[in-house]
C-alpha cells in the first residue's frame, strides 16, 4: 500500500491517522462521562476519579497534536476526487462536517487543555512538560469559560461525528460504492473520482454552525463561574474600634501531591485593640467567615460538600481570640469552630502601626481531621491532612 494518497485512493499514512483519531475519541468521550459521574467521597474513590480524569487529558492532549500531524499531512496531500460530483447538496454536506470534524479535533482538546492550566489542583497530566500553557493565567473566571467551551466543542464534534458515520454508512450500504472501503486496508477498485472538492462554502457553513453552537452556550449559562454550594452566607455588619480596610485569608492544601491555593471572600472582623499595652492582653478579636465564600481552584466544589466543609448545613466558621503583647511580638490566643468543632487555637502575628493604620499578617497550620474534614480521604497521599492559613489585612482605627 502506498504511503501517499493519489488522485483516486487514500495513502497509508492518512489511513493511520484516521483511525487512530477514531480510535482515541471513541476512547476519550466515555472516559470523560465515566470520570465526570464517579463519586469522591472516599480515598479510593478520589484516587479513581483523579487517575480517569489525568488519563482523560492525557489523550486529549494527545488527540491535539495527533489532530495537528494529521492536519499537516492533509495540506501536504492530494485529496481524492468525489465519487459523486453530481450530488452537489451532499458533497457540501461532508465537506462540511469535514471542517467541524477537523476543526473540532483542535478546538476541543484545547479548551480542555486551556481549563486545566487556568485552574489548579485534582488530575495532572501525565507528561513531563508540566501542566501550565503559555499566556495562560491561573483564573476561575478563564476557566469556568474554558470548561462551557469544551462542552459546546465536544458536543459539536459528538454531532459530526455521527454525522459522519451516517454518511459512511449511507455510501456503504445503500449507494454501494468504494467511499468507506477507500479508507480500509486494500486499494478498492473507484469507478470514478472526480475532483471538484469545495472549500470556501463549506467553511463558512462549518464557522456558522460553531457560532450556533456558541450562542446556544451561551444562552444556556455555560461559559459562566458557577458554585455548586450555593450563595454564600450573607454576614451582618460589625462594630469595631479598627475596621479593616483590605485583607485576605488564603488556604492551600495538598491533593494527589499539587498544592492547591485559595482563598475566602467574603468575611468580617471586630477588633479592639490598646497599642500602649506592653504586656498581656491588649485587645480581642472576633472573625466571622462565610464558608461558601471559598474558591479553592477545580476542587471547590468538593470543599464544599457534606464530607468536607458542609457549607449547606455550616454556612459560617468563628475565630475568637485574645491579642497578646509578648516581648516584641504578639499572638492571638483563642478558639477556631469549623462544622462542630470548637478547638483552642494559637498563632503568633506581626503588627505595623502607622498613622493609625495597622497591618497584620500571620500564618498558621491546621490538621484538617481535627475538624472532621474530609473524614472519608484517610490517605494523604490523595488529600493532605496539614492545611496552610495565611491571613493578611490592613485595618484603620475608628474606621
Amino acid at each position: 500500500m502506498a504511503l501517499s494518497n493519489t488522485a483516486t485512493h487514500y495513502g497509508a499514512v492518512t489511513k493511520s491517522f484516521h483511525w487512530l483519531t477514531a480510535l482515541l475519541i471513541v476512547t476519550l468521550i466515555p472516559l470523560g462521562v465515566v470520570a465526570n459521574w464517579l463519586p469522591y467521597e472516599t480515598s479510593e474513590q478520589l484516587a479513581r476519579k483523579a487517575w480517569l480524569f489525568s488519563l482523560h487529558k492525557t489523550l486529549g492532549v494527545t488527540v491535539f497534536f495527533v489532530a495537528l500531524a494529521r492536519i499537516g499531512w492533509a495540506l501536504s496531500q492530494p485529496k481524492p476526487g468525489l465519487l459523486h460530483p453530481d450530488r452537489k447538496l451532499e458533497s457540501f454536506a461532508a465537506e462540511t462536517v469535514h471542517w467541524l470534524l477537523y476543526g473540532s479535533l483542535l478546538l476541543v482538546p484545547l479548551s480542555g487543555w486551556v481549563h486545566h492550566a487556568a485552574t489548579t489542583g485534582f488530575a495532572p497530566i501525565w507528561w513531563p512538560l508540566g501542566q501550565n500553557l503559555p499566556f495562560v493565567p491561573k483564573s476561575e473566571e478563564l476557566a469556568s469559560a474554558a470548561a462551557g467551551l469544551h462542552v459546546v466543542f465536544e458536543r459539536v464534534l459528538l454531532v459530526s461525528l455521527l454525522l459522519h458515520a451516517a454518511g459512511a454508512m449511507k455510501h456503504h450500504v445503500i449507494d454501494k460504492d468504494a467511499t468507506l472501503r477507500r479508507m480500509l486496508p486494500g486499494r478498492p477498485e473507484v469507478a470514478r473520482a472526480a475532483s471538484g472538492h469545495r472549500v470556501a462554502l463549506p467553511l463558512v457553513a462549518a464557522i456558522a454552525a460553531w457560532g450556533g453552537a456558541l450562542a446556544i452556550g451561551s444562552t444556556l449559562g455555560l461559559y459562566e463561574k458557577h458554585t455548586t454550594a450555593g450563595a454564600a452566607a450573607e454576614l451582618a455588619a460589625v462594630q469595631s474600634e479598627w475596621v479593616v480596610q483590605e485583607g485576605e485569608i488564603g488556604i492551600s492544601i495538598t491533593q494527589m501531591g499539587s498544592e492547591v491555593a485559595g482563598s475566602f471572600t467574603n468575611w468580617t472582623a471586630a477588633i479592639s485593640f490598646d497599642e500602649t499595652v506592653t504586656d498581656g492582653v491588649a485587645g480581642d478579636v472576633e472573625v466571622t467567615i462565610a464558608i461558601g465564600s471559598l474558591s479553592l481552584g477545580s476542587v471547590t466544589g468538593q470543599a464544599m460538600g457534606a464530607d468536607f466543609f458542609n457549607a449547606q448545613a455550616h454556612p459560617t466558621a468563628q475565630f475568637t481570640a485574645d491579642l497578646i503583647r509578648q516581648g516584641d511580638g504578639y499572638v492571638a490566643d483563642g478558639t477556631l469552630t469549623i462544622k462542630d468543632q470548637s478547638l483552642p487555637l494559637s498563632f503568633p502575628f506581626t503588627l505595623d502601626i502607622t498613622g493609625g493604620i495597622a497591618t497584620v499578617a500571620a500564618d498558621t497550620r491546621l490538621d484538617r481531621r481535627d475538624y472532621n474534614i474530609g473524614d472519608g480521604q484517610t490517605d494523604e497521599g490523595s488529600l493532605g491532612f496539614g492545611v496552610d492559613v495565611a491571613i493578611s489585612l490592613t485595618a484603620a482605627q475608628g474606621g
